[in-house]
């Protein structure tokens, strides 16, 4: 008994052991299920399925009418933008194997229509080094064009193609005399060969000015921050009339890309020049018949005090030119007692009242002028100032 009843003590304790064991293994393990559940749970749970077959488009949302001035912008574009060219240049190259000859691109660039006799405008250097010109009207035709004139001290150029006059819608023709800085404008052309291209933005500054390719400046020119890329050159700006107001021509950008800078010929100089091309395949450039010294010339006499102030400082004068009539002098070698000696010529230090600093405000003051004009020049000659009347001549 007392060896059994011992064997069943030692033994009950070992039986609760173990129970109490497998007990609290389901529980852990319970536990172990229930957060997994919740971060199961937590995190989404099962994927949705990859695909929908139910799957429908959204229902379109009504919208309200366009706000006003959207539709104007629409409206000015569609009225202007059959006026709008896109200008592809190319060379003639002889093929070195088969000897045929063949066309290489060299550039693009835009225009607009000047009138129904098929007249495009443009800007030189958008042609400067064409062999071949060809123009794309806004419905797709395309067309061979010849020079008819070009004006590079202006960087303006006019083509012509031989359209019907259906096809060829001329652009309206505003002024660049009442243009006021904030004005909103649009720019039309062929950025990046991406014809029918509208950008907007507005007018950043007036009166700025340029260099043409010619080195000559261009006054009055136009600013604008409307997006003006490669390709733009030769296009329409336009008011918020949908009048020409200027042609895109140049960008200020470190990276050759649009940068919030363009600049643009203002409409008034496009007007007078054009027509002239036209008329007689060149601009009538009034002049004086002088030769001027370089500026540096002019420093270098000042550095040396031999002139008392700047100016234009006349080298040569033409024979039986405006400047020869009206009797201004020329830089030229004299006989005196002490034998030969170099005399300066006039020095021109003002025109109609306008102080004359350098060859650039001499441009500066002819530039607009026309052939026959009658002008006021002071010039300083052997230390005094002396005035001379002349009239304009055409400069060859």
């Amino acid at each position: 008994m007392s060896s059994e009843s011992g064997y069943q003590s030692e033994n009950r304790p070992v039986a609760v052991q173990g129970q109490a064991r497998s007990a609290n293994g389901w529980l852990i393990l319970i536990l172990l299920i229930v957060f997994g559940v919740l971060v199961f749970r937590m995190a989404g749970g099962l994927p949705s399925p990859l695909h929908d077959p139910k799957a429908e488009p959204h229902e379109v949302v009504p919208r309200d009418d366009l706000p006003t001035g959207e539709q104007t912008q629409i409206s000015l574009f569609r009225d202007a933008s059959p006026s709008v060219v896109y200008i592809t240049t190319l060379k003639i190259e002889r093929n070195r194997f088969s000897r045929n000859l063949m066309e290489i691109p060299q550039g693009t660039g835009s225009g607009f229509v000047w009138d129904d006799t098929g007249n495009i405008v443009t800007n030189f250097h958008v042609i400067r080094e064409a062999e071949v010109a060809r123009v794309t009207l806004a419905d797709n035709s395309t067309y061979d064009a010849v020079i008819v004139g070009v004006a590079p001290d202006k960087d303006l150029a006019v083509l012509k193609i031989d359209a019907p006059a259906e096809r060829l819608k001329p652009l309206r023709v505003g002024t660049s005399a009442d243009l006021q800085v904030g004005q909103n404008v649009l720019a039309i052309g062929s950025p990046f060969q991406l014809d029918q291209t509208l950008t907007t933005g507005v007018i950043s500054g007036l009166g700025r000015e340029i260099q043409s390719v010619t080195r000559r400046p261009i006054q009055g020119v136009i600013q604008t921050d409307a997006a003006i890329n490669p390709g733009n050159s030769g296009g329409p700006l336009l008011d918020s009339a949908g009048r020409l107001i200027g042609i895109n021509t140049a960008i200020y950008s470190p990276s050759g890309a649009y940068a919030g800078i363009g600049f643009a010929v203002p409409v008034d100089t496009v007007n007078r020049i054009v027509p002239q091309l036209i008329r007689h395949g060149k601009v009538e450039r009034p002049g004086m018949g002088i030769e001027p010294f370089d500026g540096s010339v002019v420093q270098r006499l000042l550095y040396l005090e031999i002139l008392s102030e700047t100016g234009v400082l006349v080298k040569n004068v033409s024979p039986d030119s405006a400047a020869e009539r009206s009797g201004m002098l020329p830089t030229r070698t004299i006989q005196t007692d002490k034998g030969p000696e170099d005399q300066l010529g006039d020095l021109i230090v003002s025109i109609e009242g306008k102080t004359i600093a350098s060859n650039n405000d001499l441009h500066k003051a002819l530039d607009g002028r026309k052939v026959g004009d009658e002008i006021s020049i002071d010039v300083i000659r052997n230390g005094k100032k002396v005035n001379l009347s002349l009239t304009l001549q055409e400069l060859k």
